[in-house]
């Protein structure tokens, strides 16, 4: 049996799927161009593109930590944690050294100049949309994070969905 349907001539329900699945691409699209522009805000108001800043607000809340750890609490490869770190070291407001007690070990934590940057730093995703998540029910802000959550899982490489990690 031969499928004789044309691209766009959908019926039933494969019609609902396709016409979900671009309001999910427009969406996304809204999402991304949203973000590029809220991190080009971030970073003439800040200085700090959003990468250093997510990996700079993980060292304020965790201390002393790896790269490896910053690549888990920002959910950011190994390999672009160090390469945002080289950059953060370099203008001298994050710190490297080995661990006393195995040299394999190397800790970054802020400096002086790190801690007044992050704490002056604006939100990530602005003032605008942290009013606005704000004002919704704990209801509705629970569903937002649980569909966002899934919704990367859906997107990302790593393979199927495993359900929400919220605590």
């Amino acid at each position: 049996m031969t499928n004789n349907r044309q691209p766009g001539n959908a019926s039933g329900p494969q019609k609902f799927r396709d016409a979900e699945t671009r309001t999910i691409e427009k969406a996304i699209r809204r999402i991304v161009r949203a973000h590029d522009l809220q991190s080009k805000a971030l970073a003439k108001a800040s200085g700090l593109t959003a990468a250093q800043l997510v990996l700079m607000k993980g060292m304020a809340e965790l201390g002393e930590v790896t790269s490896a750890a910053l690549s888990a609490y920002a959910d950011i490869s190994p390999a672009t944690v160090v390469t945002v770190l080289d950059n953060l070291e370099e203008r001298g407001l994050v710190q490297r050294y080995r661990s006393g007690s195995d040299r394999r070990i190397v800790h970054t934590r802020l400096t002086e100049p790190g801690m007044i940057m992050v704490a002056g730093a604006p939100a990530p995703l602005g003032p605008l949309f942290l009013e606005r998540f704000a004002r919704l029910d704990d209801t509705e802000r629970r569903a937002i994070v649980e569909a966002a959550v899934r919704l990367a899982d859906l997107l990302s490489r790593g393979g199927e969905f495993e359900g929400p990690a919220i605590s």
